[in-house]
């Protein structure tokens, strides 16, 4: 496997690793080889994931892996922070080529303007508008909680 294809398959095992169960759509527990995929609750691409894994695993090449055993995981052992030794890349590393392409992104858009790393970018300033709740949120107020409204005189 080149580094390349390595790259590539731990980007794909960390974006669904780093994402819970239940928003890829696959299963909290071990998939017995005897299950019919087509009956699990599950999507359909989480189920094509699992096949795949399933399939993979079943390749002598492939065995040490045990992407069948790990399968409901979409091939991912352990916890989905942990990282993998194999490929050597951690979650970290990850977190860090997300911000900066966001960052990249955002700048070739114009969404954000091309500055120094370390300057503060002041978007809004805050003023003071004042004290209590404005009339409208004093009657909203006074109108859930049943408690009558105070002299209309002190909300201006």
């Amino acid at each position: 496997m080149t580094h390349s294809s390595r790259a590539t398959s731990c980007r794909t095992i960390a974006k669904y690793a780093t994402k819970a169960a239940e928003c890829v759509g696959t299963l909290d527990r071990r998939i017995n080889p005897l299950d019919d995929l087509t009956a699990l609750p599950i999507r359909d691409h989480p189920r094509r994931l699992i096949a795949e894994c399933q399939r993979l695993g079943a390749l002598d090449e492939l065995t040490d892996l045990r992407l069948a055993h790990w399968s409901h995981m979409l091939g991912f052992r352990g916890h989905f922070s942990t990282r993998s030794r194999h490929y050597s890349i951690t979650i970290g590393s990850i977190r860090d080529e997300r911000r900066d392409f966001a960052r990249t992104e955002e700048i070739t858009t114009g969404r954000l303007p091309l500055i120094d790393e370390d300057t503060v970018i002041v978007i809004t300033n805050w003023e003071y508008a004042g004290k209590g709740l404005s009339l409208g949120d004093a009657l909203l107020a006074a109108a859930l909680t049943g408690v009558p409204l105070a002299d209309p005189e002190r909300h201006p």
